[in-house]
This record gives C-alpha cells, sequence and structure tokens, in this order.
C-alpha cells in the first residue's frame, strides 16, 4: 500500500508549514515513529515520526518548500513493487503545485499525518527534547564517510544545525560550496518577484549615480504571518480599554530582596495578575457563541519578541498555584527554549489572559490587541519616580507604572475590569508579602 505523507496541523492557528529538512532520502527505509522530517510549525522547530513502516518512495515538497495543512508531502511505499508507482504519483502531485521557494532560516512545523484530526499520525518533539544532535541528512552520510564525530562539529544552518560543509570543514577539507549561514536579502520566493510592488518606485539613473538606497521586499516568517492572521481576527472583536496608575516602591523593594534567589519581574508581575484573577474569574474567561468560556486553571502567558522578528507568548501554566521561585525557574526555562524555538504548542497557545511589558524598554503607557480566544490582555509601561500629592497636601516622590487593560466587551464589562485592576493595584501596593507565599 501506498501511504501519503501530509502536512499536519501542530497548532491551532497553523495553515501551511514550511519544510526545514528531510532526515530521510528517497530510497532510504522508514520505521514506525522513526523521524523522517522536520518541519516549521508557527512557531517551533519539530522533529516528525512517521506513523507507517517501508520505503520513502518519493518526496513531494524538498527542503524549503511549503504546503498547505493537510497536503501531501511525501510517499511512502510499503513494498517494492510500490515504489515506481509512488514515484508517478509523486511526479503528477508535483507538476500540480509551484515550484517551492528557496530555503530560507525557517522554523519547523510538519508532520507525517493522515487528514483525519481524530487519528494522530505522528509524534512531534523539539530537537531540544529529543537530545540527538541536528543535522542535515547529507552531513550525516559525510560525516560517516569521513569518520567525523558530529558532536565536535559546530553547525552554521538555520538554529545551530549541522550541514554538510561544517562536516568538510571539521574534516579539514576545503568545502564544495560556501558555508550557508543565512540566505541572503535578496533571496525571495517566486510569488513575490512575479509582479513589482504597486507602491515600489523604481531606481532611476539618478537615484544608481547618486547611490539611493532601492528598496527591497523581504517576505514574511511562518511566525509573522500567523501574527498578522491573529491581529486581523482581532479587528472583529469589541473590545474596551482601562487604563489605571500603580504605585510600585513595594514591589520594587520586594523584587530588590528576592532577586539575587533567581526571582525575575516578569515572574513578579505575573503572579500578582494571577492571585488577583481568582477573585475575578470573570477576566480569565473567553467569549463563544454558545457563551462565556471559564478554563479549568489560570495560565498566563507573557509576550516575548524574537531575534529573527515576530513575537511568542510562553505560558506559565497554573500561575496563581506556583510559588514565586518556581515560577521564576519555569519563565526562565520558557524564554531560552522559545529564543531556540523549542517550545511545544501547548506551551505558547494554551493561554487565558495575557500580559505585555513594554516597561523594559521605557514606553510609559500604551494598549495592547487582543489575542484571539482570550477574553483580556493586560499592557503594562515602565515605572518611574512620579511626583505625587500626599493625602496631608505634602508632595512626594514615589515610582509608579501605568497598566491599560484590553477586554472583550461580550463577556467583560467596564466595572468587572475596574474591579480587577483596583484589586490588582491594592495587591502591588499593600501586599506584596502574599507574592511570596
Amino acid at each position: 500500500m501506498i501511504h501519503e505523507v501530509f502536512m499536519p496541523a501542530l497548532s491551532s492557528t497553523m495553515t501551511e508549514g514550511k519544510i526545514v529538512s528531510w532526515t530521510k532520502e528517497p530510497g532510504d527505509q522508514v520505521e514506525k515513529g522513526e523521524t523522517v522530517v522536520v518541519v516549521e510549525s508557527d512557531k517551533a522547530d519539530m522533529d516528525v515520526e512517521s506513523f507507517y513502516a517501508g520505503t520513502l518512495a518519493a518526496i513531494v515538497v524538498p527542503a524549503g518548500g511549503t504546503a498547505t495543512v493537510g497536503a501531501p508531502i511525501a510517499l511512502l511505499a510499503e513494498t517494492e513493487a510500490e515504489i515506481e508507482e509512488a514515484k508517478q504519483k509523486a511526479a503528477a502531485l508535483s507538476s500540480g503545485s509551484p515550484e517551492p521557494s528557496t530555503p530560507e532560516p525557517a522554523v519547523p512545523a510538519a508532520s507525517a499525518v493522515p487528514p483525519s484530526p481524530e487519528t494522530p499520525a505522528v509524534t512531534a518533539a523539539t530537537t531540544a527534547a529529543s537530545g540527538r544532535t541536528i543535522a542535515s541528512p547529507r552531513a550525516r552520510k559525510l560525516a560517516k564517510s569521513l569518520k567525523v564525530d558530529l558532536a565536535t562539529v559546530n553547525g552554521s544552518g538555520p538554529h545551530g544545525r549541522i550541514v554538510a560543509e561544517d562536516v568538510q570543514l571539521a574534516a579539514g577539507k576545503t568545502p564544495t560550496a560556501p558555508v550557508a549561514v543565512q540566505a541572503p536579502l535578496s533571496t525571495v520566493p517566486a510569488a513575490f518577484n512575479a509582479a513589482p510592488l504597486a507602491s515600489a518606485t523604481p531606481a532611476t539613473a539618478a537615484d544608481i549615480a547618486l547611490n539611493v538606497p532601492v528598496a527591497q521586499l523581504t517576505p514574511l516568517t511562518t511566525m509573522q504571518r500567523v501574527v498578522t492572521d491573529n491581529m486581523n481576527v482581532s479587528l472583529g472583536v469589541p473590545v474596551f480599554r482601562a487604563s489605571y496608575t500603580i504605585t510600585t516602591d513595594a514591589l520594587d523593594a520586594l523584587y530588590k530582596k528576592i532577586k539575587p534567589k533567581g526571582v525575575t519581574m516578569s515572574a513578579l508581575l505575573a503572579k500578582a495578575v494571577a492571585d488577583t484573577l481568582v477573585a475575578h474569574p470573570l477576566l480569565n474567561t473567553s467569549y463563544s457563541s454558545e457563551g462565556i468560556r471559564y478554563p479549568d486553571g489560570i495560565n498566563i502567558a507573557m509576550a516575548v519578541t524574537m531575534p529573527d522578528g515576530g513575537l511568542i507568548t510562553p505560558v506559565l501554566k497554573a500561575a496563581d498555584q506556583q510559588d514565586i521561585y518556581s515560577l521564576s525557574r519555569t519563565w526562565k526555562d520558557l524564554v531560552a527554549r522559545s529564543r531556540t524555538k523549542q517550545l511545544q504548542p501547548d506551551e505558547y497557545n494554551s493561554g487565558t489572559f495575557t500580559i505585555s511589558n513594554l516597561g523594559m524598554f521605557g514606553v510609559d503607557s500604551f494598549d495592547a490587541i487582543l489575542p484571539p480566544g482570550q477574553g483580556s490582555i493586560l499592557a503594562i509601561g515602565a515605572s518611574k519616580p512620579t511626583v505625587v500629592a500626599n493625602d496631608d497636601g505634602t508632595l512626594g516622590v514615589s515610582r509608579q507604572m501605568t497598566v491599560n487593560i484590553t477586554c472583550d466587551h461580550r463577556n467583560i464589562y467596564g466595572a468587572d475590569a475596574a474591579a480587577f485592576l483596583k484589586d490588582l493595584a491594592d495587591t502591588i501596593e499593600n501586599d506584596t508579602a502574599s507574592l511570596t507565599l
């Protein structure tokens, strides 16, 4: 029997995936549960294991190419007699689709699964979690023939992946091709080259003579496309915003005291928000056409910028039930793995309430866009010395920050948000001791 290997949906927002590399080549034997391909999902590099055993007869979508979720990306034959038939079928599939774009440093995300959502056909695991050396198939073959230990080779490919040229250098040989560190900015998929942008102004002879920069078009990464889609969805949600100024003197003093123990300010803020949500569960809900959804836990998502563009929101699950020290350790681990795109989907798409903190960049105040599937997001500005009037009429200086909450007005009303902000401020200003319990 010939099995079609399909591009799977590794997250609820994924509509297409990009293939980073195939760990098997046509003609190779594949065991059930063996990794065959590394795919770029929206925010993580994933190893994908085969649901079937057989021979990888043909690859429909090569490394660097993209495919929509549910589209066949390779064919697996159970018997040798079926290999030629599979090759012909793959050729027919390839002829009906455009040539894949030139590979770029990418985020993996695919899998060898049948299209049925009820039958998971793959087991996806991050390359870091698998504990194996990340290397291209050609690099592994070269390392074997040249007797090079891959554990001693520094990878120059995307996310530290070892490529063939790295192995050749380690063996003291001249690479047959330059070591690829990054796709050039001029590398643009064929779809973008088909027609110039209407807003782009062609370079004139005068521009060239004066060395005037000419606009370039850099295609969006998978992550950037997902963020864009999510923001477009949010535009259809009726939201309201509320602002509150919080004095942070007590919080700053607590942070200074416990920072040497590994506590981060992000964890402190997450803990304060989570503990306040216990008394305001409505702020932790989301709207649906069937009614208001109350999740079974308080999962705080916090926005983190990515080195190559875009953002991700690692999630501190059950943040109200963890102590501040455990929360800080978990947060540091999540951030480190998110920067190398090693998070599992459940670690960045299970948030019930989001925090976006631009205060670390000195931003005084801003509004945040509501993430799809959530009812609230809190935007936190910088804590700065501010002249304040005391109750006795005298003037003093206190550190204050402005927070702005954005809520879905279909399930949360202004009074609900105001009550939450008031209690959050009370915790930060008067009850910081509770954050260390």
